[in-house]
């Protein structure tokens, strides 16, 4: 297995790190890997913020679902799908550029996590362990007055970064289902009862697999962050497309 696919296969979630630092050599690497990434058209449909203000990680932490580890991570950078500066550039050149509709902004997004994706890598290749915090999203509001985002400006995602304590490095990374399971040749394929049941054997611990998805199902998809999360989509959503985004 070479470098590369080895860290894929190796990296998972750190959410408690040393006190060491990331050298600013470091972090430059990580996020010019990042700049590396795929891009529609390469106009890097997104802007990076690189919060260093200790304030604004603490108020992150408490935004993002009172998780004190993303105020005491030594990197967090947020993933922001921008559909503005494209706008500016245009506007510079005398042109009058239509305002971003519901499709401009998907595909910022989709460069902005494929950016953050290169970065988890990169730091990954260095002995930097990273976390996605997805609740920027749920937040979305909160995020635009707190990161001063303009108009059309989303928060995709966010990353914290730092070195891992040996508890995390050795902790066991969560069994990922099969190929099988997940690739569908030439078309959708849907999973009968018995291809679905399974899927999770194996999975439910000592429960039964109806116990466990219930379970699970209030823990996530039913649960209070998953439901505030759409709603707060679907406010960004009708402000973007009324051009307040």
């Amino acid at each position: 297995m070479n470098e590369i696919l080895k860290a894929l296969s190796m990296r998972k979630s750190v959410r408690v790190f040393t006190e060491e630092e990331i050298a600013r050599e470091e972090k430059e690497q990580i996020l010019n890997a990042a700049l590396q990434a795929p891009s529609a058209g390469c106009q890097l449909l997104y802007t990076i913020l690189d919060i260093t203000d200790q304030s604004k990680k603490e108020k992150l932490a408490e935004l993002c679902d009172h998780q004190p580890f993303i105020a005491k991570a030594k990197m967090v950078l947020v993933f922001c799908a921008d559909c503005w500066k494209w706008l500016s550039f245009y506007r510079e050149a005398g042109l009058t550029p239509r305002e971003p509709g519901t499709g401009d902004l998907l595909l910022a997004v989709e460069d902005a996590v494929i950016a953050a994706q290169n970065a988890v890598t990169a730091a990954e290749s260095l002995g930097i362990g990273s976390c996605y915090i997805g609740d920027v999203m749920e937040q979305a509001e909160e995020m635009k007055g707190l990161l001063a985002l303009p108009s059309y400006v989303y928060p995709a995602c966010m990353l914290v970064f730092g070195y891992p304590v040996e508890q995390q490095k050795e902790r066991q990374k969560p069994e990922r289902f099969a190929l099988s399971d997940i690739v569908c040749e030439n078309c959708y394929q849907d999973k009968n009862s018995g291809q679905i049941r399974a899927m999770f054997a194996g999975r439910t611990g000592m429960q039964s697999y109806e116990a466990w998805m219930e379970g699970f199902w209030k823990r996530k998809y039913e649960s209070e962050f998953s439901n505030e999360m759409t709603r707060s989509m679907e406010v960004y959503l009708k402000d973007f497309q009324n051009g307040k985004g």
